[in-house]
């Protein structure tokens, strides 16, 4: 659809340009109401008609007869106050889809775009709201490759930070382990960190003259100083990996992590520092609680400055953030060092490092940056591309792209099947927010366990003759695709309230109902084969355009056929609408609707008992059509497949 409607822009504007004052970028199409009025809408005479001082209808009535040659339109007709309907020819325009489905009509409009996202801090287990980020920027991912950009995925590793700092805090004084302890350490280190950081944090409340030792050992790390910054290392290490197999299994991987121990190694801050003083970005405040601070100016807002590195000289998170995102654009003029940390299904995963690496490669240098970073860190992620706008990176700041989205809470519900004790003012409540320090959320691997466990009863009492192996793979399936549906249908900047009933639910809008009907029509094509010795090489030959023909057709299934044809071909333009509008939620609403169009359709049109040849080939080419659509969409949403359910 995204190619027709781009061929017919250009000759219509063709066709017209001459005549009447219009840009090529004033020629608007929609779609109709009703496909009784036409499948597409012109709604330029409106533009024309405020240029000309004329009624739109009148504008459209002088231009509609010379669009009765449009390629690929059988009829043009004009409506209401002034739109101009076309009407598609199905036969050819239902051909040249089932040809496209191999060629997509998509292109790339940036020379690089790199994506971070993810981003927990490497002192805990993951939780469900680290599954909501994955999930937001690895279907980003997909979708930009889809139409055929060069993307690089982050994941930024904050290996230094104060999170870090808590365990090993707790490793050492609370726990009294050296590294060779931790080392022993093997099951589950992610989890038993996670507890280990909320009894430091409960600890710290109760004896704020820790917190001197605490800065030490913060002080220590950063500078590289044994046995703190061997603890961290290896604690950092040991819970990425956990991460990263977190994020396997749910279909999540990285090209690159960066390390702030790297950033800070390698001096980039000093280098963005010295850059931020030479353009006078920042300036040593003399006065006001600030004093001693370099700050920045915020821009429309008066009098208020942030501070980006303190009075004790140690530099803001912001700081270090700005100093990353300069080198992501390939204007730092330094670069880090590349080691491979990682191979998931044969793709290595690498880590930067600020030890010399024999590996030459290139990370960085992209045109279009997103962070995918909760709303909370809204603020902070204006101050970054305020950074790059003071250093008179203009174009850089504009697309700095800030991919907000909302939190995950629990219900308390959620909370009382977890066995935390729940008061009766927390009960009153909708929600309660997850907190790593309070050890209060669910565990992202705790999630999936559960909806794996669920899933395989259900494939168990289905299919009790397959073999283990084979249930365990398609519970598997289902529970990354009920997951990750669950994590992509509400809008971003909606609260998810995560319920177990509603997200281990196998009906209604769901992704295991989607997967569902994908297997539905592969059992149609396997029945076919079965009982008629159909193959799917047989295909081809329906694919001539002598072999099509609408005719057979009744003229309500021919209207219902259409409608459910019509409205898959618009799923490239539903790709970049959710891209555009970094709204996920679209995409898997038309997946949903689709799936229900499609079930709608088969429900009152049999394919495998009609009888006539003819209608029985046209609905055999509606439903690979549709299930061509619905791999593409569902792999863009990163949920798996499965032959059997």
């Amino acid at each position: 659809m995204t190619d027709l409607k781009n061929n017919l822009k250009k000759h219509i504007f063709n066709q017209v340009k001459d005549q009447y004052p219009l840009t090529l970028q004033e020629l608007g199409i929609t779609s109709t109401p009703r496909i009784q009025m036409g499948d597409l809408a012109l709604t330029f005479p409106f533009v024309l008609g405020q240029k000309l001082n004329k009624k739109p209808r009148e504008v459209a009535s002088e231009i509609a007869p010379q669009l009765s040659s449009l390629p690929g339109v059988s009829k043009t007709e004009v409506a209401g106050p002034g739109y101009i309907n076309l009407f598609l020819n199905r036969k050819e325009f239902f051909i040249r889809q089932l040809h496209s489905l191999s060629q997509p009509s998509l292109s790339p409009d940036e020379e690089k775009i790199i994506i971070e996202h993810t981003n927990i801090n490497p002192n805990k287990a993951a939780h469900i709201g680290h599954l909501r980020n994955a999930c937001l920027g690895d279907t980003l991912g997909r979708c930009l490759r889809y139409k055929g950009e060069q993307v690089e995925i982050q994941n930024y590793i904050d290996d230094t930070g104060v999170q870090v700092v808590d365990v090993v805090f707790g490793f050492m004084d609370l726990e009294k382990k050296s590294l060779k302890d931790i080392q022993e350490i093997d099951h589950r280190f992610d989890y038993y960190c996670w507890d280990l950081y909320t009894r430091v944090s409960s600890y710290l409340e109760n004896h704020p003259e820790a917190q001197k030792r605490r800065s030490q050992i913060l002080k220590n790390i950063e500078e590289g100083k044994d046995p703190e910054a061997s603890l961290a290392h290896h604690i950092s290490r040991h819970i990425i990996k956990a991460h990263l197999r977190t994020m396997e299994r749910i279909g999540v991987s990285y090209d690159l992590l960066p390390c702030e121990s790297s950033i800070l190694g390698l001096k980039f801050w000093e280098k963005a520092f010295q850059l931020l003083k030479e353009k006078k970005a920042v300036y040593l405040s003399q006065e006001g609680k600030n004093q001693g601070c370099w700050v920045m100016k915020l821009e429309d807002e008066e009098d208020k400055e942030k501070v980006i590195v303190r009075s004790d000289s140690t530099v803001t998170y912001v700081g270090k953030d700005i100093a990353y995102q300069i080198w992501k654009f390939g204007l730092l003029d330094k670069d880090f060092y590349y080691h491979p940390f990682l191979e998931q299904n044969h793709h290595t995963i690498w880590i930067t490092s600020s030890t010399p690496s024999s590996h030459s490669l290139r990370f960085g240098g992209g045109s279009l940056v997103y962070n995918v970073i909760d709303n909370r860190q809204s603020y902070l992620q204006k101050v970054v591309a305020q950074g790059l706008k003071s250093l008179n990176y203009r174009v850089q700041a504009q697309k700095s792209i800030h991919f907000s989205y909302e939190m995950v809470a629990l219900s308390p519900n959620s909370l009382k099947e977890l066995n935390f004790p729940v008061s009766e003012e927390e009960n009153q409540k909708d929600f309660l927010e997850v907190s790593g320090r309070k050890g209060l959320g669910v565990k992202a691997d705790d999630l999936l366990e559960r909806l794996e466990e669920k899933a395989l009863k259900e494939v168990e009492k289905r299919n009790p003759d397959f073999p283990p192996e084979k249930k365990r793979d398609i519970a598997h399936k289902i529970a990354r695709g009920a997951l990750r549906y669950f994590m992509l249908k509400y809008t971003k900047n909606s609260l998810i309230v995560f319920d177990f009933e509603e997200a281990l639910s196998f009906e209604g809008e769901t992704g295991p109902y989607l997967q569902y009907t994908l297997v539905r029509i592969h059992s149609i094509f396997q029945k076919l084969k079965e009982r008629e010795g159909f193959e799917e090489e047989n295909l081809s030959s329906l694919l001539s355009s002598s072999q099509i023909s609408l005719a057979p057709l009744s003229p309500k299934e021919k209207d219902d056929f259409w409608k459910l044809i019509l409205y898959a071909s618009h799923f490239e333009e539903e790709i970049l609408h959710a891209v555009g509008s970094m709204e996920f939620s679209h995409l898997a609403k038309f997946c949903f609707n689709l799936c229900q169009k499609f079930n709608g359709y088969y429900h009152l049109y049999s394919i495998l008992g009609e009888k006539n040849e003819e209608i029985k080939n046209i609905r055999i080419l509606a439903i690979y059509y549709i299930r061509e659509i619905l791999k593409k969409v569902l792999n863009l949403m990163g949920i798996p497949q499965p032959e059997k359910m």
